[in-house]
């Protein structure tokens, strides 16, 4: 992938929900751009906006207007289908919660995104290896959610992200429920990967997370 070659541009976002016959206008006419390798942070107090800039983003939700657009393509000539597809593999996921299916261990946690890319099981088992070693969790593979620490689960969240090896890695809130040393290993962990060329999107309202965006 180039650097500094445009990913996503969004111009003139809105978006508005309806609370009963009040309009709540989220975003107002937001404009931006992401380029590869960047490593931009949303930052903002809880009901800004930024969840809901992240999500439109993320082709998780649609603007209310304004438009969108994935490289050159516009968002809203995709298909349902063409939009499942970009959201398993042109974007990576990491999330406050973890978002982890609690049955299953981290290798097949971290594998799950590779099945809805018809990846045969040999090739993501040895793809979700190796990334969980390079994450540092080579002794946590067969581990379940409830066997390991909440540093560990998001390392496990983050491995997934990167499985597919995504153009975007959208991150909301990604130390919220750790302690202050463990979101801060987290957050070296972001850091190595935009040096090795990855582009991460943060939303956060904490200042620390938000000043390691370059």
């Amino acid at each position: 992938m180039v650097k500094n070659e445009t990913v996503c541009r969004a111009l003139e976002i809105h978006k508005t929900y309806w609370r009963g016959k009040v309009a709540v206008n989220a975003l107002r006419g937001v404009t931006v751009q992401i380029k590869t390798n960047d490593y931009i942070s949303i930052m903002g107090a809880s009901g800004s906006g930024k969840s809901t800039l992240i999500h439109i983003l993320s082709c998780l939700d649609t603007p209310t207007s304004g438009e969108y657009y994935l490289e050159d393509k516009l968002v809203s000539s995709y298909t349902d289908l063409e939009l499942a597809n970009v959201r398993n593999t042109f974007f990576g996921f990491v999330f406050q919660s973890f978002s982890l299916l609690p049955r299953l261990t981290a290798l097949d946690n971290v594998a799950l995104p590779l099945i809805y890319a018809r990846i045969r099981k040999r090739e993501r088992i040895s793809r979700a290896r190796a990334i969980l070693e390079k994450t540092g969790l080579g002794d946590r593979m067969n581990h379940r959610p409830n066997e390991m620490s909440g540093g560990e689960c998001q390392r496990v969240a983050v491995a997934r992200a990167l499985i597919n090896d995504p153009k975007v890695i959208f991150a909301d809130e990604p130390t919220g429920n750790l302690d202050s040393r463990t979101g801060a290993e987290i957050m070296e962990m972001f850091d190595q990967l935009v040096d090795e060329g990855n582009t991460v999107v943060m939303v956060t309202h904490d200042a620390s997370v938000a000043s390691h965006a370059r």
